[in-house]
């Protein structure tokens, strides 16, 4: 099975000011002043804490990564594998240093990526990653405004292993803060949101689909509905796989739906029913429009791809892009798995590897679940 691919930012000189009193370390010379001053460096110190927590994993985690000082020596020293991407040019490193390793690590397609920092590498992340990569940070900094940070290294360590144990965990935007530091050592509190990302949270079920703790099927059926329905653009290719999850959204629309089949939707029409494989690949190769797949889970079974969807060849699936894959299905039927990972098994092994790892799962309205993926 494919390794968890774990991406590592570390701000060398994150958390530097604090200790002698400079408010922080953004700025060009503010590092060197507190070093001058007797500061010693704790970034890579609380990575290790974080760390810590994973070791019962390590054969499972692939730990990518910049050269150095940039997470390199901290995670070769606890004994995980690790994948170089990005070296810094000169040193010290610098902010663009940490924007450029945060594009490095999204190319490399981790399923996390890990940042350790205050609000201002918060703001260089943010400044650079896609809205649907999963990011957290490892607080390091003077400033931890911003809610994208756990609440201590240990606490994001256990967050990880947590998603690499496959226990369901819910996904939420939070926001990204910073302050003023001129304005903060004036005695002026300025703070300001610089953009959102995606982290992940602790598990919430939500009230208004449980009736006596259990979730009511129908309610969780159309918050579902209701999600995928609202986030649904104009000219856009919906293939809507087979399950009864995918016919309720379905039915919601007001269409025609083929139970065991797929459908294409667009701008909120059928435009073709029940395809075979080589009908659906030849009509997203002519109509050359984005594509999302919108596929549910097979109960007690956990599978996403063949098993009753051989429709979706791994042909169709490759064209459509594993981020264009989006997955519903109620908290039930993924707790009824019992923290087995939904499986894959599409005829390609190859592809089946490469569809392993972290996916997003619909399980209501404005409400995701992170899963794990296996092949076998």
């Amino acid at each position: 099975m494919r390794a968890f691919r774990l991406g590592l930012i570390i701000n060398p000189y994150a958390g530097l000011g604090g200790s002698v009193a400079l408010k922080g370390s953004d700025g060009s010379d503010t590092a060197a002043r507190a070093i001058a001053l007797g500061a010693q460096p704790m970034a890579g110190i609380r990575v290790n804490q974080a760390l810590q927590q994973l070791l019962p994993f390590r054969e499972q985690v692939l730990l990518v990564t910049g050269a150095g000082e940039l997470g390199e020596s901290v995670a070769r020293a606890a004994g995980f594998a690790v994948e170089v991407v990005y070296q810094a040019a000169l040193q010290p490193s610098s902010a663009e240093d940490s924007r450029e390793l945060a594009r490095q690590l999204v190319a490399a397609q981790v399923d996390v990526l890990v940042f350790a920092g205050g609000d201002g590498t918060a703001r260089d992340v943010a400044a650079v990653v896609p809205e649907q990569q999963l990011v957290l940070g490892i607080p390091a900094g003077v400033k931890i405004h911003s809610g994208v940070y756990a609440i201590s290294p240990t606490a994001a360590g256990k967050v990880i292993a947590e998603l690499i144990s496959g226990r369901l965990t819910s996904v939420l935007r939070a926001d990204v803060m910073d302050i003023d530091e001129q304005a903060f050592r004036a005695g002026t509190v300025r703070a300001r949101r610089y953009g959102e990302m995606l982290v992940p949270a602790e598990l919430r079920y939500v009230q208004a689909v449980k009736m006596g703790g259990k979730e009511s099927d129908e309610l969780v059926l159309a918050d579902i509905a209701a999600e995928v329905i609202e986030s649904m653009q104009a000219d856009h290719l919906y293939v809507m796989g087979s399950g009864s999850t995918v016919a309720f959204i379905m039915a919601e629309l007001g269409l025609p739906n083929t139970l065991l089949g797929v459908d294409v939707v667009l701008n909120g029409e059928v435009i073709a029913s029940d395809v075979t494989a080589p009908q659906l690949l030849q009509l997203l190769q002519q109509r050359q429009l984005p594509a999302q797949l919108i596929v549910t889970v097979i109960g007690g079974q956990g599978h996403i791809f063949g098993r009753g969807n051989q429709q979706l060849s791994p042909a169709v699936i490759r064209t459509i892009g594993r981020d264009n894959i989006r997955i519903v299905a109620s908290k039930n039927k993924l707790q009824q798995l019992q923290q087995r990972p939904l499986l894959v098994d599409t005829g390609d092994p190859a592809l089946d590897d490469e569809l392993t790892g972290v996916m997003r799962v619909t399980t209501g309205y404005r409400d995701e679940v992170l899963v794990r993926v296996g092949s076998d």
